[in-house]
């Protein structure tokens, strides 16, 4: 009885996950029938060359179309940067008007180091376990313009339960970082 229980809680995780995985598809399906719906269909030999298609008119449509999660400073509530989440990643991209350097306390002490890295801990344990792959272990990407932060991109976070505190730990980090550049 206890391994029928155990499979079908096992079923039902993988109908989760692939039901997210189809959701995400059928979003960036949208989004392209958008995007082919405000340009008309032309010659390739018309198409103006790639360098200049506007990127902001595909953010547009993908900020449209995708649900994202504000992240806000402190009590006034400003929208400091939208967290975008998928099956494969969480992707938190700052406000056009925020500029933080990723030098700036605590974004490595605290949220690189003890939350990313408490969670790649356990990964790593979980692979030498056998429980999981090498290349299923959470990992990190920071986009920055110069040393300012313009995106954080962490992947396979594996756990529903890991959103909620990689999104709420970065908006704390990133409203302290923001206090610290104002003192």
């Amino acid at each position: 009885m206890k391994g029928i229980v155990t499979l079908k809680e096992s079923l039902i995780e993988q109908v989760d996950k692939h039901q997210e995985a189809i959701e995400a598809l059928e979003k960036n399906i949208t989004i392209l029938d958008m995007f082919l719906k405000e340009s008309s269909f032309t010659k390739a030999s018309q198409l103006p060359p790639a360098e200049k298609i506007e990127p902001q008119k595909i953010k547009e449509s993908v900020k449209e179309v995708q649900n994202s999660i504000p992240i806000t400073q402190g009590k006034d509530g400003k929208v400091i940067a939208n967290a975008f989440v998928t099956p494969e990643q969480v992707s938190i991209v700052l406000d056009d008007n925020v500029e933080i350097s990723a030098d700036t306390p605590p974004f490595k002490s605290f949220f690189l180091d003890r939350i990313i890295g408490e969670m790649k801990k356990k990964d790593s344990t979980d692979a030498e376990n056998g429980k999981i792959q090498r290349e299923s272990m959470i990992d990190y990407i920071i986009n920055k313009n110069g040393s300012d932060i313009r995106e954080i991109i962490i992947k396979n976070y594996r756990q529903k339960e890991r959103v909620n505190e990689l999104i709420n730990t970065a908006g704390w980090s990133l409203s302290r970082m923001l206090e610290n550049i104002n003192k």
